[in-house]
């Protein structure tokens, strides 16, 4: 083990990431897996009005901060990893990956660090890794976040997990990380935190990412029109029903009155729906599989 210790007493982020844009929907961010606890702690940084930064091997983490004022600038990726790299005398240890809000990107992999290391830096993205299985683990990033046109956030935990398929950090894996950043994106449009996901310790952390990211979904992202259903006949008396069971008086009329209503907006405040309320005879597709799921 002693080979993956730093001169300064300091682990190896042995790790592979992915930093990535999506121009049309304004979201910027980063997905990462390493074998090293809690690594949403160090590697990424994102800011929505600048772009995102993936810190690792022996990280300075100084480098996000300072990476994303440099974009703010107005200095492209490549430019930014010029200018951090000759400030720092331990620049052949670090791995960098930039991308900017306009989708030029960047990645750095220093001489010094351990095999398998390096990256792979396209339109919209750069994937980079060290300590992997072998070089398709970049590679394979790389090709499933160019083919894909899914959402961001799913791209980028698709791309994770091929390089996973693909061998991944060799000394296996322990945590992972997702975050996206996009304009009036956080809760209640206060800030640009879209996606903030970390898993910091567990036997399976891309898997439980993905799980993360569906409750996120399911709690945090408003209705579409495509998910409402008519409260009324058969699913009314439905969800009466599950109302019943989850310990609320939805009431016993055939029709959607106030008591009904009271009942249902009760539960979708108390279940953390709330961004999923309407004040119509309608519920939500996604709020009425949970309740079915609640009362197996």
């Amino acid at each position: 083990m002693a080979k993956w210790i730093y001169s300064g007493g300091l682990p190896a982020i042995s790790t592979f990431s992915i930093v990535g844009c999506d121009r049309q929907t304004q979201e910027i961010g980063v997905a990462v897996q390493s074998r090293f606890l809690a690594v949403g702690a160090a590697v990424p940084w994102v800011s929505s009005d600048a772009g995102a930064i993936a810190t690792q091997s022996f990280a300075n983490t100084s480098y996000g901060p300072l990476g994303l004022a440099k974009l703010r600038s107005g200095l492209d990726p490549q430019q930014v990893l010029q200018e951090l790299l000759a400030n720092d005398p331990d620049r052949e240890q670090r791995q960098v990956g930039i991308v900017d809000t306009d989708g030029r990107s960047a990645t750095f992999t220093g001489s010094e660090c351990f095999d398998w290391a390096g990256g792979i830096a396209g339109d919209g993205f750069a994937a980079q890794g060290n300590i992997l299985a072998g070089e398709n683990v970049v590679a394979d990033m790389a090709k499933v976040f160019q083919s894909s046109t899914d959402a961001l956030p799913n791209r980028l935990l698709a791309a994770l997990a091929a390089g996973q398929a693909a061998g991944g950090d060799r000394r296996g894996m322990q945590s992972a990380a997702l975050y996206v950043a996009k304009p009036g994106g956080g809760y209640g449009g206060f800030n640009d935190r879209y996606i903030d996901l970390r898993v910091d310790d567990h036997a399976d952390p891309i898997g439980e990412l993905k799980r993360l990211l569906h409750l996120h979904r399911l709690y945090f992202e408003r209705s579409r029109s495509s998910d409402l259903l008519p409260l009324q006949g058969e699913l009314l008396a439905e969800v009466q029903q599950l109302l019943k069971t989850a310990g609320y008086d939805p009431g016993t009329a055939p029709h959607y009155d106030d008591t009904f209503k009271k009942a249902l907006h009760s539960y979708y405040l108390t279940e953390n729906f709330d961004e999923r309320w309407t004040e119509k005879p309608l519920i939500d597709g996604r709020v009425l599989a949970y309740m079915r799921s609640k009362d197996n």
